[in-house]
């Protein structure tokens, strides 16, 4: 996955440059670290899911950015959104789970 969104990042850079779409790829690499630091550093699901939250929402964006310069790169990102999905939805059985055993 971190290859494809090198790749991605390092077309998008070469047809554009530096701009929105590179500011949002960036911004997803430091949500996507912090999701580590949070979940499992601080051992909190529950901030975690909501890190994880606005981690998908930045991958969505920067797909979107990407697509309105080359839908190439855009595309190798789409495995990435998956993993952030399933990463989410995993996320978000646990706090099911701790919820429910805390009730």
């Amino acid at each position: 996955l971190y290859i494809m969104m090198a790749v991605a990042a390092w077309r998008i850079w070469d047809f554009a440059g530096f701009g929105i779409p590179l500011y949002m790829w960036g911004v997803q690499l430091v949500l996507n670290a912090l999701w580590s630091a949070v979940f499992f550093g601080l051992r909190s699901p529950l901030l975690g899911l909501v890190e994880v939250s606005a981690l998908w929402l930045s991958v969505a964006a920067t797909i979107f950015t990407f697509a309105t310069v080359d839908l190439f790169s855009a595309a190798l990102l789409l495995p990435y959104l998956v993993w952030v999905s399933f990463a989410a939805a995993l996320n978000g059985a646990i706090v099911r789970r701790r919820l429910g055993a805390a009730a």
